[in-house]
C-alpha cells in the first residue's frame, strides 16, 4: 500500500525543526551546582520572618554593646528623680533610686544575654560530645549513656534550676551553671540521632578501616555533618535560657544587686506597676522581642537546612 505524500502537505514546515536546548540556556546547564550550604544561606535569605528576627537580634546585641557608652548617665548614678516618667532626658525613665532606666536596660541586656549565650555554649560542648560518643560506640556504652540522659530527662528542668539555686550562693556564674546541669540532655539526643544515621555511611567507615581513632570520626566527619541540627538546636536553646534565667530573676533567684538583669529589672518593675508601669513594660518588651527573634531566627535555618520541613 502506497502513502500518497500530499497527505502531509498541510503539515507546518515549523513542525519538523530539531527539538534540542535553546542556546539562551546553554550556559545554564553548564553551571556548577550549587554547594549545600550555599543553598542554605540562600533559603535562609528569603525567609522575611527569620530576616526580621535577625535584624532585631542585631539591633539588641548593638545597643547593649554601645546604648551605654553613649549615656550621660551610668549604670547606678542617682539623677534626682525618682519614678519620672520616659522624657527626652531620660528616654526610659527612672526608678525608685532615680536611676536612668535606658543605661540599665542596655546593661541588663548584657547580662540576660551573656547567661543564655553561656548556658547554651555549656549545653553544646557537653551535649555534642555525649551525644556522638553515645552514637558511635553503641552497644552497652550507649545504652548506659542514654539511660543516664533518661533519668535527667525525668526530673523537671524548672525544678532541678530553682533547687540547686536555692542550694548554691545565688550570682551569675551559679545561675549559668544552673542552667546548664540538665540543659544538654536535648542537644545530646538529637546529636546522637544524627551520629547513628551518619556512622554507617561509606566514608566515615572507610576511615575507620584506616585507622582513625574515635575523636578523629567525631571532629572530622561526624560533627561537619551533623552541624546543621547543631545550629537549628543551639539557636533554640538559647531564648529557652534567656526565659528561664528572666524568670528565676523575676522570682528572686538570680543575679542580685548590684547586678540586674532584664528578668530582676521585671521584678522591680512589677512592685511599682501602678504608679510607674514603664518600669516593668521596657524589660518585658525587650525579653519578649528578643525570644521571639532567636525563635524566628531558629524556625528559619531549619527551614533553610530542610525545606521539606515547610508547611
Amino acid at each position: 500500500m502506497t502513502t500518497n505524500s500530499n497527505n502531509f502537505d498541510h503539515i507546518a514546515p515549523e513542525r519538523f525543526k530539531i527539538v534540542g536546548a535553546r542556546t539562551s540556556e546553554a550556559d545554564t546547564l553548564n553551571k556548577k551546582p550549587v554547594s549545600f550550604w550555599r543553598e542554605v544561606r540562600y533559603r535562609f535569605s528569603h525567609n522575611k520572618l527569620a530576616i526580621v528576627g535577625l535584624i532585631i537580634l542585631a539591633f539588641v546585641a548593638i545597643m547593649a554593646i554601645f546604648a551605654p557608652m553613649f549615656s550621660s548617665w551610668t549604670y547606678e548614678e542617682n539623677t534626682g528623680l525618682y519614678n519620672t516618667a520616659p522624657s527626652a532626658t531620660h528616654w526610659f525613665g527612672t526608678d525608685d533610686l532615680a536611676r536612668d532606666l535606658f543605661v540599665r536596660v542596655w546593661v541588663g541586656a548584657r547580662i540576660s544575654l551573656f547567661i543564655g549565650l553561656a548556658a547554651a555554649f555549656i549545653d553544646l560542648i557537653i551535649g555534642v560530645l555525649w551525644g556522638s560518643i553515645s552514637g558511635l560506640l553503641g552497644g552497652r556504652v550507649d545504652n548506659i549513656m542514654m539511660r543516664i540522659a533518661d533519668v535527667l530527662t525525668a526530673i523537671p528542668y524548672l525544678l532541678v534550676v530553682i533547687i540547686l539555686l536555692v542550694v548554691m550562693e545565688k550570682g551569675l556564674i551559679p545561675m549559668i551553671i544552673a542552667l546548664s546541669i540538665t540543659g544538654w540532655v536535648n542537644m545530646a539526643r538529637i546529636v546522637r540521632a544524627e551520629v547513628l544515621s551518619i556512622k554507617n555511611r561509606e566514608f566515615v567507615l572507610a576511615s575507620q578501616t584506616l585507622g582513625a581513632n574515635t575523636w578523629h570520626l567525631i571532629k572530622r566527619h561526624l560533627i561537619p555533618n551533623a552541624m546543621g541540627a547543631i545550629l537549628v538546636t543551639m539557636t533554640l536553646t538559647i531564648p529557652v535560657a534567656i526565659f528561664t534565667e528572666s524568670f528565676l530573676s523575676y522570682i528572686g533567684l538570680g543575679v542580685q544587686q548590684p547586678l540586674s538583669s532584664w528578668g530582676t529589672m521585671a521584678s522591680e518593675g512589677n512592685k511599682a506597676i501602678q504608679n510607674a508601669p514603664w518600669r516593668l513594660i521596657f524589660p518585658a518588651v525587650f525579653i519578649s522581642i528578643t525570644i521571639f527573634a532567636f525563635n524566628a531566627v531558629g524556625d528559619g535555618l531549619r527551614d533553610a537546612l530542610d525545606p521539606k520541613l515547610r508547611k
